[in-house]
């Protein structure tokens, strides 16, 4: 079983930490993503795994081994980096070839294993150019396949995509879909602050933030039950609209007082706070719709619109000193500047958290 186990990692520079002790098991054959804001760490944590960054404390395991002091070259790794890193003066085949024979492959074993992976990569019609020759895309695709002829146990991915444009990104992102459909056994750890490629990538989800794991579980958990304020914020686009709030209780029924003294009803949370303290409300813009009636969420005067073509994106203004309400529509939504609209969601998707950020209503 080709997994990788990592038990109370952690990395320090000098007096400096940066990884505080992670624990986390990864199955053989898991797409699993890395996510969170810069410097978070997530990219450490690869180069960890991959033996380009030493491990402070702790113990990581490869297909049950354990690697802290065995070098990258043996530990049956292949890494995709942001940048292409393909020899300039060498063809396509060349660049896919040349770990094989570094490792003194056969002739006739390196060429099976580059052409099987160009046609994974639908790059068999571009064996014989030179770098220089290919889009940004292929070029990434030939440094994808450059690691799929290694044959690797785990394939690690640093933001591969992050120097494509927008078109690129999306053709590329289809192609390592589909590169893991056709290896299913294969286990793939990729770090991105791309939220899309994160959510339709992924088996899990792993959201770090300061060195620490936040959550970790697959895409549409995270989405629609985050554990805490941070996780919340991060996962979704635009970020779910967080409201300061005080809460108490009578029965069976929570009570939610928003600053502008509006008062939600909510079932008992299954992790109550002490009554009366501070807490925050959360709703995500996609699920807020405008209505008509005394039956509304939130009440406010249009201040942007951002009309997207597939989305409207409305701004309300800001009800206290919070930020501003931010609405998302489907299509073309006719608002203006000024309008009052009011706004309501179902109940089942209203989010609730305690004064230090954890979620007591899931």
């Amino acid at each position: 079983m080709t997994g990788v186990v990592l038990k109370d990692i952690r990395k320090a520079y000098g007096q400096i930490k940066v990884i505080h002790g992670i624990d986390l098991e990864i199955q053989q054959g898991e797409f699993v993503v890395f996510v969170g804001p810069s410097g978070c760490g997530k990219s450490t944590l690869l180069r960890m795994i991959a033996g380009l960054e030493t491990i402070t404390g702790g113990e990581l395991f490869i297909d049950n081994q354990l690697v802290n002091e065995v070098p990258p070259s043996k530990r049956g790794i292949a890494m995709v980096f942001q940048s292409y890193a393909l020899y300039p003066h060498m063809t396509v085949y060349d660049n896919m070839a040349f770990g094989m024979r570094i490792a003194r492959e056969s002739k006739t074993e390196i060429d099976r294993r580059v052409r099987a992976a160009a046609d994974i990569l639908q790059l068999a019609p571009y064996l014989d150019r030179l770098p220089k020759a290919l889009s940004g895309g292929q070029r990434q695709r030939v440094a994808i396949g450059r690691a799929i002829c290694r044959d690797p146990k785990v394939f690690l991915f640093d933001e591969p995509l992050s120097n494509l444009d927008a078109a690129l990104r999306v053709a590329t992102r289809i192609e390592i879909a589909k590169l893991k459909e056709s290896m299913p056994d294969t286990t793939m750890i990729y770090v991105t602050h791309d939220q899309v490629e994160a959510m339709t990538l992924a088996d899990r989800i792993v959201v770090l933030s300061a060195g620490r794991i936040e959550q970790v579980g697959p895409p549409l958990a995270l989405y629609e039950r985050p554990q805490n304020l941070f996780v919340a914020r991060f996962i979704g686009s635009p970020a779910m609209n967080i409201i300061p709030s005080r809460i108490t209780q009578t029965g069976d029924t929570t009570t939610v007082t928003l600053p502008d003294g509006k008062a939600v009803k909510l079932p008992v949370a299954t992790h109550a706070p002490e009554m009366g303290k501070a807490a925050s409300f959360g709703v995500r813009p996609e699920d807020l719709s405008v209505v008509e009636g005394d039956d509304f969420l939130f009440e406010g005067k249009v201040a942007i619109v951002e009309a997207l073509g597939e989305v409207t994106l409305l701004y309300l203004e800001p009800i206290g000193d919070h930020e501003p309400i931010i609405a998302k529509m489907p299509g073309i939504f006719a608002a203006r500047k000024g309008d009052t609209i009011r706004l309501d969601a179902a109940q089942d998707k209203l989010h609730l958290f305690d004064a230090d950020g954890r979620t007591y209503r899931t």
